[in-house]
Parts: structure tokens; sequence; C-alpha cells
């Protein structure tokens, strides 16, 4: 505010400090205190001294006293533009002009006051916005500091993974090619058995072959000895012809002679012998086969004189032919037709459902009767049957069913057999419960693994089973790892392959 008295407003920020707020209320209240001591001075003065200050932006109106000048004589009345003056001509010093000078100076006072102040707070806000901003600043590197510390740390556990991971795929691949490397190996070891296996089917191929030509060569020789045997029959039917009447006319002649007893000794030995020659012709005619042979099975042979093991000729009701069988004449009392014989491994027996149905192999050998003709024979008459086994060490021993017959082919020669009893193992080795016949082009087992392929020929296996006699005949005996072989579990256990069997039937009531 200037000496000429003049009301100014000081204007303060709104972001002034509290202390700026105080000063400007303790400045409001010296304003107050001014207005009133000019209301006071109005008062006082006479209303013709008020005068109006041109030029001004606000109009005050002011109220003087009268006051005797000392200067020139119309001055006052000869300066008209005084009032547009800064300074106000006052009257002298009274008590109200010094009280209203000294608010002027608490003014102004006061107004410096309030400049300084805002000034202060003025740096006091930009050092505190500093001061906010360094904190901030801070704040923040040490957030982008601890972030990428644990961007780091992220960053070094990635990589971890990733070697591990690394690790673990170098390992699998390093898993893959040894397995890969296995089974290349396991591929050519493959690749090499079956050239062998094919090597040994090719083997055995020409082995049957020869097999084949060699039976029937051996065909072409017993054709050949029966066409002998019948020349024989012929010659011996002459020789026992001319015996009869060499005997008729010895018995003459020691009548009509009668020759001394040396001589009748010696003619009486002749006539034994003659006998005995006879007899043995009779023997061997019965044996090779007459033109017309009754007998059904070796039972009848027995009974009707034939004493001797050897193939004879029978004729089974219901048959289309006679056939050829060998009678065993020894074991147990005799009379046992001969259905099965192993005991050379000379003859395959490895066949089809057809060949063991018409039967295969010579009766003095290694041979199978033939499944229809086993059927016929047990269909014929309640028959027994016996097996023979022996191993390789020279012991033996015998299974014996008091009770067997064999199915037809509509029931895949099914095998019933009971009553059980022998040296052959305390339990049957030869299933009871009545099981279908199986051949390695026919599997009626019970077993989806195909027995018969895998024990080889043909047998009623049980789920593969305790036995097969019909197996591969291995010379050396006992195989571990196979259990292909002549088996009877329950006497030599399953992995030991037997040196010679034989299957034999005979009539219940013999």
């Amino acid at each position: 505010m200037g000496a000429s008295g003049s009301l100014g407003v000081v204007m303060i920020s709104q972001h002034s400090s509290p202390a700026a707020g105080s000063s400007l209320m303790r400045l409001m209240r010296l304003l107050l205190l001014l207005r009133q001591a000019w209301a006071a001075v109005a008062v006082a003065t006479p209303s013709d001294l008020r005068q109006k200050a041109p030029g001004a932006l606000c109009t005050h109106t002011f109220v003087l006293p009268e006051v005797v000048t000392c200067g020139r004589a119309g001055d006052a009345g000869t300066d008209p533009g005084w009032l547009g003056r800064d300074t106000l001509p006052f009257p002298q010093e009274t008590p109200v002009v010094r009280a209203l000078q000294r608010l002027e100076r608490a003014v102004e006072e006061n107004t410096h006051a309030l400049q300084e102040l805002e000034s202060r707070t003025a740096g006091r806000a930009r050092e505190e916005v500093l001061q906010v901003q360094q904190r901030a600043v801070q704040n923040c590197t040490t957030a982008i500091v601890e972030l990428g510390s644990r961007l780091l740390g992220q960053n070094a556990q990635q990589a971890a993974k990733v070697a591990a991971l690394q690790h673990q795929v170098s390992s699998h691949a390093s898993r893959l090619q040894e397995r890969l490397l296995e089974n290349s190996l396991v591929t050519q070891q493959v690749g090499r058995a079956l050239g062998q296996q094919a090597h040994e089917l090719d083997r055995l191929q020409r082995r049957n072959g020869e097999l084949d030509a060699a039976a029937a060569t051996l065909e072409r020789r017993r054709e050949e000895r029966l066409a002998g045997a019948h020349q024989e029959r012929r010659r011996v039917r002459g020789l026992l012809s001319g015996q009869g009447t060499r005997l008729a006319e010895l018995a003459r002649r020691l009548d009509e002679t009668g020759a001394g007893h040396g001589r009748l000794l010696r003619q009486h030995a002749q006539l034994e012998r003659g006998v005995r020659v006879a007899q043995a012709l009779l023997l061997l005619l019965l044996r090779s086969g007459g033109n017309e042979p009754r007998a059904g099975d070796c039972g009848e042979i027995l009974r009707s004189g034939g004493t001797v093991s050897g193939v004879y000729t029978i004729r089974v009701a219901n048959a289309s032919r006679p056939v050829k069988v060998y009678c065993d004449m020894d074991t147990s009392g005799g009379g046992w037709t001969v259905i099965q014989r192993r005991q050379d491994g000379s003859v395959d027996f490895h066949r089809s459902w057809q060949e063991y149905k018409l039967g295969f192999g010579l009766p003095s050998g290694e041979h199978w009767l033939g499944n229809e003709l086993i059927h016929q024979l047990s269909s014929n008459k309640p028959s027994q049957l016996r097996i023979m086994l022996w191993d390789w060490e020279g012991h033996s021993a015998y299974a014996h069913y008091s009770d067997f017959q064999l199915a037809g082919e509509r029931q895949n020669y099914r095998l019933l057999v009971k009553g059980y009893s022998g040296t052959a193992g305390k339990h049957s080795s030869l299933a009871q419960g009545g099981i279908d016949f199986s051949t390695r082009d026919a599997d009626n087992d019970n077993c989806p693994c195909r027995c018969a392929q895998m024990s080889t020929g043909g047998w009623w296996f049980d789920a593969c089973g305790p036995s097969n006699l019909n197996g591969l005949h291995y010379t050396s005996g006992r195989r571990s790892r196979r259990l292909n072989g002549i088996k009877w579990h329950y006497w030599r256990g399953g992995s030991y392959s037997l040196s010679r069997t034989s299957m034999m039937i005979r009539p219940i009531d013999y």
C-alpha cells in the first residue's frame, strides 16, 4: 500500500502453508481496524472537504478536516489536479493519523512477511517435491533392482530346468539308440534263426521224400515177399500132401513087414519131426495170411492156437478188407492187438488227420494202427488198454486201463478210459475225462496254443497235457528245455523223452 493510504488486496496461493493462513488472518484483522479508523476520521471531517480522486481504478470517498494553509493564497484553488497525485494532503499529525501510519506500516510489514513466507513455502514445497521425487526414484530403483534380481533368479532356474530337460532328452535319446541297437541285433538273430529253420525244413522235406521212397520200396518188397509166401504155401501144401502119403505108406509098411524095434523108433522120430514141421508150416500159413482169415482180433488168434508173437491177418467187423496187425502173445497172458509202437525213430509221427485216421508204418516196426480201425475194434467188444514204457536206462513200466473206448470220427475220435493201475506213476498221465484227438491240421485240444504244433505228433491233448507218446524220438533221452518228446509225465517227467513205447488192446472178456 502506498503513502496515499489506498488499500490493496494481497492474494495468497491456495497451496500456502498453515503459517501463511495465520498471517492472512492477522492482516484481515488489521484491515478491519484500518477501516474502522477511516470511518472515525470521516465522521470527524466536514462534508465540504470530501473530494474525489480522478483517474483511480476505484472510487474512494475521504472526509478531510478543515485546515488553514500557510502557502500561497490561491494555490489550492489554482491547482485543480492535486487530488490525482499519489500523496494526498493530510492535516497535521494527529493521534488518528499516527495510528493510521502505524497501521500502514504494520500492513506493509505483514505483506512483506507474507511474501517471505510464501517464498519460503514455495522453496519448501520444491524441496519436498524433490525429496518425494528422489524417494520415488530410489523406490523405483530398488524395485527395478529387486525385479532384476528376481528375473536373474528366474532365468537361472529356467536355465537349470532347460539343462535338466536337455540332459533327460539326451539320456532318452541314448536309451532309444540302445534299444534300436538291441532290436537290430534281435532282428538279425531272428533272421538267422529263420534261415536255419528254413534250411532245416528243406532238409526234413528231403528226408521225408527219402522216407517216402523207402516206404514205397518196402511196400514193393512186402508185396514181393507176399507173392513168395503164396508160392511157399503152395509148396508146403504139396509137401504136407506128400508127407501124409509117406506116413500112410510107412504105416502100411510097418504093418506089413513088422520091422525091428530100432527101426520103428527111428521112423517114429522121423514122424515126430514131420509133425513139428507140419505144425510150423501151418503156423506160418496162419501168420502169413490165408485166403479167408476169420479171426477178428489177436485174442481170437490166441484162442485158435497162435501162441507166437508176430504179424497176423485179421478181419474186423464192418471193415472193407482184412488188415495185418502185430499180436503180442507174451505180455500178461497174450492176445494183445498192438495199436502203436515206438522203438527207433524210423517213422515220422508228426502227420495229418487223414494219416492218423488210416494208419501208417509197418506192424512189425514203428507204426500207428489207425484211429478208424481202433474205433471199430473197441466198438465191437468192450476192451482194455495196456501201455508199455521203456527209458534209456533200461527200466520199464506199464499203465493198465480196465475200460477203453475210442469214439468215431464225428466225435473227433474221443478217448474214454477209466480204471487206471500200474507202475507208470501214482496218477494217470492219460486224460480220463473224454479228450478229442488233435493233429497238426486239426486242433481239437483245450488250449488256444495248438498243442499238436508245439508238442508235435497226433495225440489226445488236454491243454497240452502230461503225456504224448507220438512226440519226437530223441536218441539222447532227456530234453530239459523241450516238451515235444515221447513223454509220460508221472513216470519220468515231462522233459524226458522215452526210448520205446507200445500201446495194445484186447477184449475185456478174454
